[in-house]
């Protein structure tokens, strides 16, 4: 028995390691399994094994080299850091006319707090207009019909446009608007977002640089205790809006508009070629063309738009796989006119990486097949490859998404930024969860297979008090889960392996694996099911949603 005082009584939990160090100790141990040299060269590689080696090592050099990409953006947030935008060079000394558009679909549980927020934006009312922009199919268009006249009798000057049919979807709405839009300046505003009152001073200033064709705001979530999910999902947009967004206009790169939560000159879309619907990311797409015909953007970190986060797992992969597939449709689109087009080399590297990032999710699935048979002909290569050439790539990829999001979290949170850190393995373990679906959505973008604008339902829902009985929006069960749950098994597999040939270091990022892709699928699945039977009864404190 080991003693009572011994250092390596935790270790009893993993018998096989267990029985060998408590037999013969530690130094042993790694003598025979790291030192011994007794079969060295008695396996030869042979074609079989280099079939599958030479693109299980493309694929983690690929995957190494975007995780790489998640350091310099950290690097270049801390380097420029004193370029950060706040205030504006000056003021005007008259305030420029400005139009509010508030695209919507199907947004019956949102629309009313989406009106009442914007209607109580400090703007001289002579000077504004708003438009609802309604593409809804159902009893939207009533509640919002209503709401609008019952604001404009009140004096607020707010219009309601509703199109007959979502030609363009969200884009074609929001060129319809510019027909009859009034403003040299439009804010633009999703069903789910609550702009503060100030929220158009404290922007429109930074507009009197003429150079300057969009200003973009930091979202913020109104929702982020509501649930496990909710917390994971503002981490992850923390990540996104923190860094990313930052590091890149302080560097003076190409960053993008988020279609929400932030302002536009009119004069730079117009010049851009206006709103286009042929990707799934139309903000992306016109922010590109913009920056390309010369417009300078703006991204304001301090400036806060609160926002309703997705509280289904479904709906957090519809909107996934609607940004993964739109970002390779904008890449088809727009990296050739940036290749070729006059910007320094540097930004071209950098749109080619912010592009082309969700071609990882193809690259996850094809690392998940390929792992196992890697894993057993590298052990029998021998451990030292492992540690110097396995593991070192396999940091790079996974461990920069980690410092990645606890950097943001520290920016945002400097007193109780560490909690993250109880977040950090289930968002790793997320994000690889969502590459069955979002390896679908990037594989039609790639064939130029075109799909429908899917929206993401929203319920107002808060805290954990809210009621939910809406269950309309939500998307039948499909066959995603349950290839995901497949695939965590084969995962659970190679932890077994692994455990069973004493390769613990490879464990953990394992497991990793299995919890990702049994999370997801089990969410949608599980819940699913708890939602049909909850249909005729009582509405639940919380959702219960269907799969993808």
């Amino acid at each position: 028995m080991l003693p009572l005082n011994s250092e390596l009584w935790p270790l009893a939990w993993s018998s096989p390691l267990a029985t060998w160090v408590a037999s013969r100790g530690i130094g042993p141990y790694i003598r025979q399994h790291f030192l011994d040299t007794t079969f060295r060269g008695l396996y030869h590689v042979n074609g079989f094994d280099l079939a599958l080696l030479i693109p299980y090592f493309v694929v983690l050099i690929l995957l190494a080299g975007y995780g790489v990409h998640r350091y310099i953006l950290v690097y270049l947030y801390y380097k420029h850091r004193r370029n950060r935008t706040t205030e504006p060079a000056k003021h005007f000394a008259e305030l420029p006319r400005v139009t509010v558009q508030l695209p919507i679909f199907n947004e019956r549980y949102v629309v009313e707090r989406l009106l009442e927020a914007v209607c109580k934006l400090e703007y001289p009312r002579e000077k504004l207009d708003i438009q609802v922009l309604d593409d809804s199919t159902d009893e939207t268009v009533e509640v919002a019909r209503n709401l609008v006249e019952r604001y404009a009798a009140l004096g607020h000057p707010v219009s309601y446009h509703h199109r007959m049919d979502r030609a363009g979807y969200k884009a074609g709405a929001l060129a319809e608007g510019m027909k009859t839009a009034k403003g040299e300046f439009i804010a633009i505003f999703d069903a789910d977002f609550t702009p503060p009152e100030d929220f158009l001073l404290r922007v429109i200033h930074h507009f009197t640089d003429p150079g300057i064709g969009m200003v973009q705001t930091r979202w913020t979530h109104i929702n982020r205790s509501y649930s496990f999910l909710t917390q994971v999902e503002a981490i992850l947009l923390d990540g996104h809006f923190v860094l990313e967004h930052s590091g890149r206009a302080r560097t003076g790169l190409f960053f993008n508009f988020n279609g929400t939560a932030g302002m536009w000159r009119r004069k730079a879309i117009e010049e851009a070629g206006g709103w286009q619907h042929d990707t799934l990311t139309e903000d992306t797409d016109l922010s590109y063309r913009a920056q390309l015909k010369g417009w300078r953007f703006i991204y304001l970190q301090d400036v806060e738009c609160p926002a309703e986060l997705p509280i289904e797992m479904t709906a957090f992969k519809t909107q996934q796989a609607r940004w993964a597939k739109g970002l390779i449709q904008t890449g088809k689109k727009i990296l050739p006119r940036v290749l070729q087009s006059n910007a320094p080399l540097h930004t071209k590297v950098e749109a080619w990486y912010h592009l082309t990032a969700n071609i990882s999710y193809p690259l996850m699935i094809m690392l998940s097949v390929l792992l196992l048979p890697a894993m057993i002909i590298r052990f029998y290569q021998g451990w030292f490859q492992m540690l110097y050439i396995d593991l070192p790539l396999f940091m790079a990829s996974t461990f920069s998404i980690s410092s990645f999001y606890l950097v943001s979290q520290r920016e945002l949170f400097p007193r109780n930024w560490p909690r993250a850190l109880l977040y950090l393995p289930f968002l790793m373990a997320l994000g690889i969860g969502l590459t069955i679906t979002n390896t679908k959505a990037v594989i039609e973008a790639l064939i130029g297979k075109q799909s429908a604008f899917a929206r993401t339902p929203k319920y107002h829902v808060v805290s954990k008090q809210d009621k939910i009985g809406a269950t309309k929006y939500r998307k039948r069960l499909g066959w995603i889960p349950w290839v995901e749950l497949v695939i965590g098994a084969y995962f659970a597999l190679t932890v077994i392996y692994a455990v069973q040939n004493e390769n613990y270091i490879t464990v953990p990022f394992l497991l990793l694996f299995v919890v990702g892709y049994w999370y997801t699928g089990l969410m949608s699945l599980l819940q699913g099911r708890f939602s049909r039977r909850a249909l005729s009864a009582t509405a639940h404190t919380k959702p219960f949603p269907v799969g993808v």
